[in-house]
């Protein structure tokens, strides 16, 4: 795909998404829904893709919404046309029309098998800032601005933040900015661990950057591209031995592999190690381990 409203930049073995409408703040809008997807899709199937970092061209990480559609902006029948409806009149909730595009977003970020890092360099409001959510660590400038602004324009929250916000940040926080709805500094975010660090806007990228780099330098990909999914799918679950059971076919299989053998000899041998095997092809059998939920 060719972007437009996205720069997707491989160096080093980090690839950088930008969103790139800096006239618009970097509003979210179809075509946006469509690259990021597409740009994770793409990371995915990249070997030399080892850490992910996404952040906004411009003075803003991303505004929210693109507005421009006035009153219709949120109203799925006025812009895709009607939804399914049943004999009754009542609406089928399973079509597709009727999925919310923030959600399909956070979700195929949930799915990556790359590390996953915000760099969020100014105003990141609405899905600006719930986008950021299924991304595993949130740096920001001390220029960024946040907001949680659904109950200030009538809506609820999107993007599946009603699962991720609690989790990140605790129920009763992710409740006070979602009930207000107001934007609050980069200072705040970090005292409520929405973020991890604050620095400096010239800091912002290289701090980034240096985060992906340590990600990616010593570790295998196949054991960080599980981790990942270890880490997010526990969070769900109900019981600790539905973890055991993942870390046990985890061990049996990546202690068979040759990327195993390579990690101990090589600090036996005092050097450092060469993993060889690929997320695209080597990801082991038992992978995945959980049943694609279906929206319906």
């Amino acid at each position: 795909m060719a972007y437009e409203t996205i720069k997707y930049e491989v160096a080093e073995q980090i690839l950088t998404i930008t969103l790139n409408r800096p006239d618009k703040l970097n509003a979210f809008n179809a075509q946006m829904q469509a690259e990021l997807i597409d740009a994770f899709d793409a990371a995915d199937k990249d070997d030399d893709v080892r850490a992910i970092i996404v952040t906004g061209a411009g003075r803003g990480f991303c505004a929210g919404a693109d507005l421009s559609s006035g009153a219709d902006t949120f109203d799925r029948d006025a812009r895709r046309g009607p939804v399914k409806r049943f004999a009754d009149g009542k609406v089928d909730y399973s079509d597709p029309q009727v999925r919310d595009g923030g959600g399909q977003v956070t979700l195929r970020i949930f799915k990556c098998l790359k590390p996953v890092i915000a760099a969020a360099n100014g105003p990141a409001v609405g899905i600006g800032v719930t986008m950021q959510l299924a991304m595993d660590i949130r740096i920001a400038s001390d220029a960024a601005r946040f907001g949680f602004v659904f109950s200030q324009r009538g809506i609820v929250p999107e993007a599946a933040s009603s699962w991720f916000l609690p989790r990140i940040v605790g129920i009763s926080q992710a409740l006070e900015w979602c009930y207000s709805g107001r934007v609050f500094p980069a200072q705040e975010a970090l005292a409520g661990r929405l973020v991890s660090k604050v620095v400096a806007p010239d800091d912002l990228l290289p701090t980034a950057r240096a985060l992906a780099k340590e990600f990616a330098a010593k570790t295998a990909p196949v054991s960080v591209a599980l981790i990942r999914q270890m880490m997010w799918r526990m969070m769900g679950a109900d019981d600790p031995m539905e973890a055991h059971k993942v870390d046990s076919r985890g061990i049996y299989t990546r202690g068979r592999s040759d990327d195993v053998r390579e990690g101990v000899v090589s600090f036996l041998e005092k050097r450092p190690a060469q993993f060889k095997n690929k997320v695209s092809s080597d990801m082991p059998d038992y992978f995945p381990w959980w049943s694609e939920r279906e929206y319906k």
